[in-house]
């Protein structure tokens, strides 16, 4: 297991999705450069593209994240993310 890596790695502040190595999934600050809290799904230009609340992003996110990991079925996925939602920056 590469523990470096793993505790390097960038998510989104907002859904929680891993942004990888590059800047490629960041999203955008009002002057166009890169932001890196946010993926380019939940930030661009500025301004966050989903104005629900924490409950309707997790309702969103739980079938990516239990497709994304095969060991996870829907109900676990949103436990996880009903403990880690809060301590992202957005949802602070």
């Amino acid at each position: 297991m590469n523990t470096t890596n793993e505790m390097n790695q960038k998510f989104c502040q907002c859904c929680g999705m891993p942004m990888g190595d590059t800047d490629k999934l960041y999203g955008t600050n009002a002057d166009g450069s890169k932001n890196e809290d946010y993926c380019h799904y939940c930030f661009q230009k500025g301004a966050f593209t989903f104005q629900g609340t924490m409950e309707e992003m997790i309702e969103i996110c739980v079938p990516n994240m239990a497709a994304a990991n095969p060991d996870l079925d829907e109900d676990q996925a949103r436990k996880i993310m009903r403990e880690w939602f809060p301590t992202l920056k957005r949802w602070k």
